[in-house]
C-alpha cells in the first residue's frame, strides 16, 4: 500500500471517475468502478469514514423496524446484502444475537411479533446467520438477568450482525487501491469545473496537509458525500431547496459492568417509544441510538446532556437493578444520517419516520449524487451508482472498451482473504501464534484477527522485525504500537484522531481515551511521516478537541 503522501502523488491527470467522499458509499463506489477496470480516483476532505461511517450504531442489518410501516424491498434489500458483506468480510462481521423483550400492554403482542420474527427470517430466505426462537420469561432471567421481569411475557431471540464500521470502510478502500483505484483523504474538493456546454469536467483538489492544489479531469464526478451531499450540490450551482434532511443519532459507552448485556437488547423508549439497543461491546457496553433533527455544521455534531440523559433513562428503565449514571459515561459518539428530505407536499413527519431508502440524482451539469441509503446496503448502492455513471459514460461516448463486471459480491475484502471457511477467530489467532517470531499473548493476537482478519500477520510481521512495537499503546489495553505503524505504512493514517478514533477504537473504548498516551504515538507517527514539531503539535492539539467535543455534554451538567 502507498502511503497517504504517495497516494497524493499518483493522483492522474484524467480519470473516467472522480468520487467525492470516503464514507462507506463512496468507498463502495471506488471499488466497485476499480474492479470494473475504470479510471477512478476517490477524494476525502478528512479522514476515510471520518463521518457517519465511523459513527453509527456499528450494525448490518436488516432493519427489523421497517416491517411495521411496510417497508418490505428495504427490508429485502437489506437481508440479502447482510448476507452477501457477512462472506465479504467474515473477520468484521459478526453474528450477533438481538433479545427482544415483549412486555403486559405492549403495543404489539407476542404473537404479533413472533410472526413478524418468521417474516423476517423469510425475507432473508431463512439464510440468517440463525433461526430466531422465544424465550419464556424464566429463559430470559436466566439469559439476562439484569433486565426488567415485571410484566414481562417473553422475549423472541433473532439475528443480525455487528461490526467495525470505520474498518469495514477501510478495508473496502484498500480493496479498490489494490485493484488500480486512487483514494487520498484529506484531500478536499474545492471546486467543480466546467467545459463549454456546462457541464462537469473535473475538480479543483486541496492538499489539507501542505495546501498545494490539483486540477483532475473526469468524464463523470459523483458526489457521495453524506450529510455534506448540500454543501457539493452548491458547488454545482444555485438551488431553492435543500435534498437532505439530516438526522442526529449519538451512543452512550459504559463499562460492561455497569450494563452487563449478553444479547444485543432491544429497548423502547418510554416516553416515546423509539427503538433503542443496548449493545454488548467486549469489555464496554454502548446504547443509542437517538434519532433528532439537525441544522448544524457537519462534524461538529456532539451529544447534548439532554441526548445523554434520554439514553440513560431507557436503559434505568429496562434495567433497573442496574443502574447506571452519568459518572459512568466513558464516552459518547454523534453522527449524522443523511437522510432525504421529503417532499414539500408530505406534510409534517417526524424524524424516525423519514424513509432510509436512498435515490441517485443527475443534475443538469452530469453531476451525480447519490444520498440516503444504510451501511447494510451500501454495496447495492456502489453497484447502481456506477451503473449510472457507465451509462452517462456511453452516451458521451468516453466509456473505455476494456471495462468489465465488477462482480463485487464474489471478491472478499482484503482481511477476509485466505480466511478459515468455519469462521473460528481463535484458530487463526493460534496461526498467528505459529508463524509470528514475536511474544504475541493470545488476547492481543485474538484482538489484531478480530481487527485485521489475515492482514493480522504483517501487523506481527512488524513486531518481529522491531519488538518494541509490542509495547502497548495504552497501558493494560489490547492495542499496540505495531497498530500506529500499520496505520501509517498500509492504512493511509496521517493524523493522531485518524489512529485513535478509526483505525484503533481507542477513542471510544479507553476509559480516558487514549489522552495518556496520546503524545506516545504523536512521537511514533511524527518519526513515520517526518512532521515537525509544529505539525505534531497540531495532530495533538486536534485529537484533544475531538476528545472535548465529545465531552462537552458534561459542560452542560
Amino acid at each position: 500500500m502507498p502511503s497517504r503522501e504517495e497516494m497524493w502523488e499518483q493522483i492522474p491527470e484524467e480519470a473516467d471517475v472522480v468520487v467525492i467522499g470516503g464514507g462507506i458509499t463512496g468507498a463502495g463506489i471506488v471499488r466497485d468502478a476499480a474492479r470494473r477496470g475504470l479510471r477512478v480516483v476517490l477524494f476525502e476532505q478528512n479522514d476515510i469514514a471520518y463521518g457517519t461511517s465511523s459513527r453509527s450504531s456499528k450494525l448490518i442489518h436488516g432493519g427489523l423496524r421497517y416491517l411495521e410501516s411496510y417497508e418490505f424491498s428495504l427490508v429485502f434489500e437489506s437481508v440479502s446484502e447482510r448476507r452477501v458483506i457477512l462472506d465479504l468480510a467474515p473477520h468484521l462481521v459478526n453474528p450477533l444475537a438481538f433479545l427482544f423483550p415483549v412486555y403486559k400492554g405492549a403495543r404489539k403482542s407476542l404473537r404479533m411479533i413472533s410472526a413478524g420474527m418468521w417474516l423476517y427470517d423469510g425475507l432473508a430466505l431463512f439464510r440468517s446467520p440463525k433461526r430466531h426462537k422465544t424465550l419464556k420469561p424464566r429463559e430470559v432471567a436466566e439469559q439476562e438477568p439484569m433486565l426488567k421481569q415485571e410484566g414481562l411475557q417473553g422475549a423472541p431471540v433473532y439475528y443480525d450482525c455487528s461490526t467495525d464500521d470505520a474498518r469495514l470502510t477501510l478495508e473496502t478502500i484498500i480493496d479498490a487501491i489494490q485493484n488500480g483505484g486512487v483514494a487520498v483523504n484529506w484531500a478536499r474538493v474545492d471546486a467543480l469545473t466546467k467545459n463549454e456546454q456546462g457541464r462537469v469536467s473535473g475538480v479543483v483538489v486541496k492538499n489539507v496537509r501542505d495546501g498545494s492544489l490539483r486540477e483532475v479531469k473526469a468524464h463523470t464526478v459523483i458526489n457521495a458525500t453524506g450529510p455534506w451531499t448540500d454543501d457539493v450540490l452548491a458547488m454545482s450551482g444555485p438551488r431553492t431547496s435543500k435534498m437532505l434532511r439530516p438526522t442526529k443519532g449519538i451512543h452512550i459507552v459504559v463499562e460492561r459492568d455497569r450494563l452487563p448485556v449478553e444479547h444485543a437488547v432491544v429497548l423502547f423508549h418510554p416516553t416515546d417509544q423509539r427503538v433503542l439497543f443496548a449493545l454488548p461491546w467486549g469489555e464496554r457496553t454502548y446504547v443509542g441510538t437517538t434519532d433528532t433533527d439537525y441544522d448544524g455544521v457537519p462534524g461538529q455534531e456532539y451529544a447534548t446532556l439532554e441526548d445523554v440523559d434520554y439514553l440513560i433513562s431507557a436503559a434505568n428503565h429496562y434495567f433497573p437493578n442496574n443502574l447506571i449514571h452519568r459518572a459512568d459515561v466513558i464516552s459518547t459518539w454523534a453522527g449524522l444520517r443523511p437522510l432525504i428530505a421529503p417532499e414539500p407536499d408530505v406534510g409534517e413527519m417526524a424524524e424516525s419516520q423519514v424513509s432510509r431508502e436512498h435515490q441517485i440524482h443527475i443534475g443538469e451539469d452530469g453531476l451525480i449524487t447519490i444520498a440516503g441509503g444504510k451501511l447494510t446496503t451500501y454495496r447495492k448502492m456502489a453497484k447502481e451508482c456506477v451503473d449510472t455513471a457507465v451509462q452517462i459514460l456511453k452516451l458521451t461516448e468516453a466509456l473505455p472498451e476494456d471495462i468489465h463486471s465488477g462482480q463485487t459480491f464474489k471478491f472478499p475484502l482484503p482481511g477476509a482473504v485466505g480466511w478459515p471457511a468455519d469462521d473460528d477467530h481463535d484458530k487463526v489467532a493460534e496461526q498467528l501464534a505459529e508463524a509470528c517470531e514475536c511474544d504475541l499473548s493470545h488476547t492481543v493476537r485474538l484482538h489484531l484477527v478480530d481487527t485485521y482478519g489475515m492482514r493480522a500477520f504483517e501487523v506481527a510481521k512488524l513486531c518481529a522485525e522491531s519488538p518494541v512495537l509490542l509495547e502497548s499503546i495504552v497501558p493494560g489495553r489490547v492495542e499496540i504500537m505495531a497498530q500506529v505503524a500499520f496505520a501509517v505504512r498500509e492504512e493511509m493514517a496521517a493524523s493522531v484522531s485518524d489512529v485513535m478514533i478509526r483505525r484503533t477504537q481507542i477513542f471510544f473504548r479507553d476509559r480516558q481515551q487514549g489522552l495518556g498516551s496520546v503524545d506516545k504515538v504523536a512521537n511514533r507517527m511524527a518519526e513515520l511521516i517526518g512532521w515537525s514539531e509544529e505539525e505534531k503539535q497540531r495532530s495533538i492539539d486536534a485529537y484533544k478537541a475531538e476528545v472535548a467535543l465529545s465531552q462537552r455534554w458534561r459542560e452542560e451538567l
